[in-house]
């Protein structure tokens, strides 16, 4: 690439070291991108907004075309590479660092071109009045950049970088002082009609709805549904008596929730409240939960069962409504560590007890418990396991110094760093035994393998029974047995709580029945 840019500085009237400033130049580079191969096509172009900032002389106007077409370029092997890493089953961790580098690094570079573009506007000189006609579309690409960013940060549940919120504020307050902040623009592709307004209001609901409570791909959805809620969320300039987050445009932080108003009051203030997006959001679940079909107007990005969809509704009802979800128990702030197994294998044996409460031969993580509650606790994981860490993963979970292990689920999860994260922990049950269940039709034991599950003996207000199974074990039509005690005991299904790819948590009734 390099070589290509040699000697071409006096092609033109300034003097421009790069071939991205002809337009004949950039068309043949986008042409002979490959069409079918979106790593190296996205590296190709990672390449090329890498170099821009070495050239301190391109014209302002011909950078933000360039940088416009390379983005557009990007589109088809973004979305591919997206849906690879977020719906291939079993992503192993090589791959899923790999493709998550790829997107997360396409999507800084983009935002540092255009913030080029930007600084390029005031500075004097004809290109950057030739590029005012253009400021609301490049307000509202660099935004949607910065969304970009901020949603592959949480897809790998890690720290937005620390200046990011002061570049969105600055960029906003520069659009409005422009005047363009709420001018509409079609710019295609992903974006379609949009404003730099409609795009930082997308980063201040995506914000708040608490994303580190839902797997990835449930993000991805949940971002769509914020796209198509967003003219019924309310945001002022001035406190309003329900307003529920607000943020200031000059301060390099996120949308924080109102417990009480400003002291100090600055027109850069902003302030946001679900408004009727929240019963809109609560009547499509209604709709959906009734079993109506999704409505055509509601672009998701691709198509989804409904036992997909209503989790994630679920969670937006819940974290974006005028009254968001208060803890439940007092957290009480603790220090010491427990070990922990994943998965249902680990656990069935680790329940088991049959082997003096720690298991031989099993991988045991080591994390720190900094709070507990009666619901649960949070813990600080200092070594990142391979790639099983996630949203609800399925733990057992043991005191050091005690003998009893706890059954527990992985509710929230946020790296602080690249090797630590933080956890939060709903404590399923304390007390359970593992259980080896046959399908009760079944006419001999000896002909069909055992179900390994875990039963929970804590009393249920339902007065039923929690079971863990393995996956697709559930069926509404069929009784489950085992034996323990010496008691053969059934299991009748009531209802599916929980599915995962590693297991299935599910309401049963029991019974002795000899």
């Amino acid at each position: 690439m390099l070589d290509k840019m040699k000697g071409l500085g006096g092609l033109f009237g300034q003097k421009i070291d790069h071939p991205l400033a002809n337009p004949r130049e950039l068309k043949q580079t986008l042409d002979a991108l490959p069409k079918d191969n979106a790593f190296k096509a996205l590296d190709e172009i990672a390449g090329w907004l890498e170099s821009l900032p070495s050239v301190s002389e391109f014209p302002v106007d011909r950078l933000y075309d360039a940088v416009r077409q390379l983005e557009e370029a990007a589109y088809p092997s973004l979305r591919r590479l997206a849906r690879e890493y977020l719906h291939t089953p079993r992503l192993n961790k090589p791959d899923e660092k790999r493709l998550w580098a790829i997107n997360q690094g396409f999507w800084t570079l983009l935002a540092a071109a255009y913030e080029r573009c930007v600084i390029g506007m005031s500075e004097p000189g004809k290109p950057a009045e030739a590029l005012k006609p253009l400021q609301p579309a490049l307000y509202a690409r660099l935004l949607a950049a910065y969304g970009a960013i901020q949603k592959w940060e949480q897809f790998h549940y890690g720290p937005t970088p620390a200046d990011l919120w002061g570049r969105i504020g600055k960029v906003v307050q520069q659009a409005e002082t422009a005047g363009v902040a709420t001018k509409s623009v079609s710019l295609g592709g992903a974006l379609g009609v949009t404003s730099p307004t409609q795009e930082f209001q997308k980063l201040v609901v995506f914000q708040a709805a608490s994303m580190d409570g839902l797997l990835p791909f449930e993000i991805d959805i949940a971002e769509h549904l914020i796209a198509h809620f967003l003219p019924n969320f309310v945001f002022t300039a001035d406190a309003l008596h329900d307003s529920v987050y607000w943020l200031d445009l000059q301060l390099a932080q996120p949308p924080l929730r109102l417990a009480r108003k400003p002291v100090q009051v600055s027109p850069s203030q902003r302030f946001f409240k679900p408004g009727p997006a929240h019963a809109e959001i609560r009547a499509l679940l209604d709709s959906l939960s009734r079993g109506d079909d999704l409505p055509a107007e509601i672009n998701l990005g691709a198509q989804f069962q409904t036992k997909v969809l209503l989790p994630v509704l679920q969670h937006l009802a819940l974290y974006l409504a005028p009254i968001p979800p208060q803890r439940k128990h007092d957290r009480h702030r603790v220090k010491h560590r427990m070990s922990v197994l994943n998965g249902l294998v680990n656990a069935f044996v680790a329940f088991s007890g049959e082997f003096g409460g720690r298991p031989a031969g099993l991988h045991m993580e080591s994390w720190v418990v900094e709070n507990v509650s009666r619901g649960g606790f949070g813990a600080v994981v200092p070594n990142l396991p391979a790639d099983w860490l996630k949203v609800g993963a399925l733990l057992a979970v043991q005191p050091d110094g005690g003998e009893n292990w706890l059954l527990g689920i992985v509710r929230r999860y946020h790296r602080t760093t690249g090797n630590e994260a933080r956890v939060g922990i709903e404590a399923l049950a304390r007390q359970v035994v593992s259980v080896e269940a046959h399908v009760r039709s079944a006419s001999s034991y000896a002909a069909v393998a055992g179900i390994p599950a875990l039963l929970v003996l804590d009393p249920q207000p339902s007065g039923e029974t929690l079971v863990v199974l393995p996956p697709a074990t559930f069926d509404l039509r069929e009784n489950l047995e085992f034996t323990r005690d010496g008691r053969r005991h059934a299991l009748a299904p009531v209802a599916l709580l929980e599915r995962t790819a590693d297991y299935e948590l599910a309401r049963y009734r029991l019974s002795v029945i000899g």
